[in-house]
């Protein structure tokens, strides 16, 4: 009882400390860094950071009734000749899409009238030019009405926004319309690294092909402004309209790594630089990286240099996934705060505080928040298995993720077979046994019955909230070869959607909630964060220095240390191999950690890793279990791009008596 008193008072000094430093530079806004702080180290990491009572937290919110149905889509043609959309497949003769869509199309957000929705679709197999339907080929955005029944006055419930603009009007059009998004004036879409924008409302008959423009986002890249500019991805539109997030991949030392920005968009009507054609785009100006050379998860203690120090309170951003409602604040993939253990984050623009939003041992990426900051949607892993043989076992260190991380995010999929479902999270995220509410938990759950919780439909990134708050938007795609079938062992479903089609797009309507009044206006955020970097166009990407090779000890919060040994086996210049011993460590207190890892990396090419890894850990406490390789140790192969999972050995994690094993090969 005295370690657990020595714990509860030494994080509650660090909340204090950090509320009175907060309150200091937001005086006007108190209540809100309260919460934000008592999230934080309560609710973000309940026992790693302060042992408190759990009565602080507010009870976990009830299930709610769920309402799912499906948008429609075009008509699906069974080949993609052209031609093959013919008026008898769709008499309106406003395109069709081929059965195997699922790699050419994106569910998207809702326009700020909460009545539509945005998708990527590519259609195909239309007649030749001079017909009128000829516009309807290739990759375009459509508007879908979410109200059933409701029809455009073209007679159909969608609407092509980008089918048929005039050549003239999309000069500097950058390929790709991934991840559709409407700014809040209805007048205009992010799609991919173009902005669409017509003179009218998007969803009214006067937004015509003519009177829309497409004009392409320019992050410069050069110290001269030449050039197409930087391969931005992963774009977010931040609440102000006004600023853009999005992340940039680099090759450091050889191996693929990434990093998060915010810029403003400004329209250049006349650009001067970059690549032919110099027609009007937009630029990304004053823009931060979203990065800081002191903000270190494990770094050495410059008091004692002998030490290793984790730090969850430092700023690590991965990918990029957006903003919280009022944009104060970035949502990011961060650096693990439990081994193995993959989560979001955000993080305040302004005073660097960081939530850890999520905290189940399964892998989660895509996350959205509502506007009025009460809710979030994301898609994760949880309860599907697939990553507990490697995470399942709570509360360690973060120690090997220091050479282990691009591996350990890559076995969430197989290949284009996602194991994401959609999952409902009150504002203050997962805490003690509250992981949320299954979106689409309805249904038999049968492989290839077509259910709503049909396993073989994987839900895709991104869902998306409607103004309001009543419901949510997220497609999904239909496992196919080579993710089954053939060689793999697990067998392939044909698709009950119409003409065998393998991707839909469906609303989750939260039918006993009122709808809230849509926030109109969100204040714009400064271009300059405190804690990022400036970004210098031309300049090399910075680096994350990881603690130098040598041996240290880490001390646990509580009790106990672990032995710490990091090689840098080839004199490379940057870590390889980690090893960790414990002895009686304990970050709570009540949970601890005995035994030992090691893990080596090397990368065969900047993309892919290759891990060994060889484990004999035992934890006694209310998360007691093991994690254990077999004699031969766990050796994985693996790229960040394709997730295809191939490995010998084992690796097996045990908790409350439960045994979960690695996925087969190829599955």
């Amino acid at each position: 009882m005295v370690v657990l008193e020595s714990c509860w008072w030494q994080g509650a000094i660090g909340v204090v400390k950090d509320i009175i430093t907060q309150v200091k530079m937001r005086p006007s806004n108190t209540i809100s860094i309260l919460l934000a702080l008592t999230e934080a180290c309560v609710y973000g990491a309940p026992t790693e950071q302060c042992k408190v009572p759990h009565s602080l937290a507010p009870p976990p919110p009830a299930p709610e009734p769920i309402n799912i149905r499906q948008l429609p889509l075009p008509p699906v043609i069974a080949n993609e000749t052209q031609g093959a959309c013919t008026t008898d497949v769709n008499p309106l003769g406003t395109g069709c899409v081929p059965a195997a869509l699922e790699e050419r199309f994106q569910g998207g957000g809702f326009l700020p009238d909460g009545r539509h929705v945005l998708a990527m679709v590519t259609f195909a197999g239309a007649p030749a030019a001079p017909d009128p339907a000829s516009i309807y080929e290739g990759e375009h955005i459509i508007i879908i009405k979410t109200t059933e029944g409701d029809r455009f006055t073209n007679g159909d419930p969608w609407k092509c926004i980008t089918c048929g603009i005039p050549a003239q009007n999309s000069r500097g059009r950058a390929p790709g319309n991934g991840y559709p998004q409407a700014f809040r004036d209805g007048k205009r879409i992010l799609a991919g690294t173009n902005i669409i924008d017509c003179e009218s409302d998007l969803a009214s008959d006067d937004c015509t092909p003519e009177k829309t423009n497409v004009y392409a986002i320019r992050q410069s890249n050069t110290a001269d402004d030449s050039g197409p500019g930087g391969q931005i991805r992963e774009l977010r539109i931040h609440p102000d309209n006004v600023h853009l997030g999005f992340s940039m991949a680099t090759v450091n030392d050889g191996k693929f790594d990434q990093y998060s920005y915010l810029g403003r968009l400004q329209f250049n009507p006349s650009p001067t630089t970059g690549s032919e054609p110099l027609a009007p785009r937009y630029d990304v100006v004053n823009t931060q990286t979203l990065f800081s050379d002191s903000q270190k998860s494990v770094y050495v203690d410059s008091n004692n240099p002998g030490q290793l120090v984790i730090n969850k309170s430092a700023i690590i951003i991965g990918e990029l996934r957006g903003f919280n409602g009022d944009g104060r604040e970035v949502t990011y993939v961060g650096y693990p705060h439990e081994s193995s253990n993959i989560d979001v984050f955000a993080a305040d623009l302004t005073t660097g505080a960081v939530r850890r939003l999520t905290e189940h041992p399964e892998y989660v990426d895509p996350i959205d928040i509502s506007a009025h900051d009460d809710w979030m949607v994301i898609l994760d892993t949880r309860f599907t298995e697939r990553q507990m043989w490697l995470s399942g076992l709570r509360r360690i260190p973060p120690i090997t993720d220091l050479v282990s991380t691009s591996a350990t995010s890559s076995t969430r999929n197989n290949g284009n077979r996602r194991f994401f479902q959609p999952w409902l999270l009150d504002r203050y995220g997962d805490r003690g046994d509250y992981f949320g509410q299954q979106i689409n938990a309805a249904g038999s759950g049968v492989p290839g019955s077509g259910a709503i919780n049909d396993p073989e439909w994987n839900t895709r990134a991104d869902p998306r909230w409607s103004p309001d708050g009543t419901e949510i938007v997220y497609w999904q795609g239909l496992t196919e070869a080579p993710a089954c079938g053939g060689e793999n062992p697990l067998p392939c479903y044909p698709s009950t959607e119409p003409g065998g089609r393998n991707a839909r797009i469906m609303i989750a309507e939260f039918t006993s909630r009122d709808p809230k009044p849509p926030i109109k206006d969100v204040p714009t955020v400064p271009d300059v964060v405190p804690w990022a970097m400036k970004y210098v166009p031309g300049a090399p990407s910075p680096k994350r220095i990881p603690p130098p090779p040598g041996n240290y000890t880490l001390k646990g919060k509580c009790q106990g240390s672990a032995s710490v040994t990091l090689i840098d086996q080839s004199n490379s210049g940057f870590l390889e191999t980690v090893r960790v011993t414990y002895n009686g460590f304990s970050d709570d207190g009540v949970n601890v950690l005995n035994g030992w890892e090691e893990v080596t990396s090397v990368n065969p090419s900047p993309t892919e890793t290759k891990i060994d890894w060889y484990s004999d850990l035992v934890q006694t406490g209310p998360d007691a279990g093991t994690k254990k390789s077999g004699e031969e140790g766990f050796h994985l192969l693996i790229d960040v791009w394709l997730n295809d999972f191939e490995a010998n050995g084992t690796l097996v994690t045990t908790v409350g008596g439960k045994k979960y094993t690695q996925p087969a090969n190829g599955t």
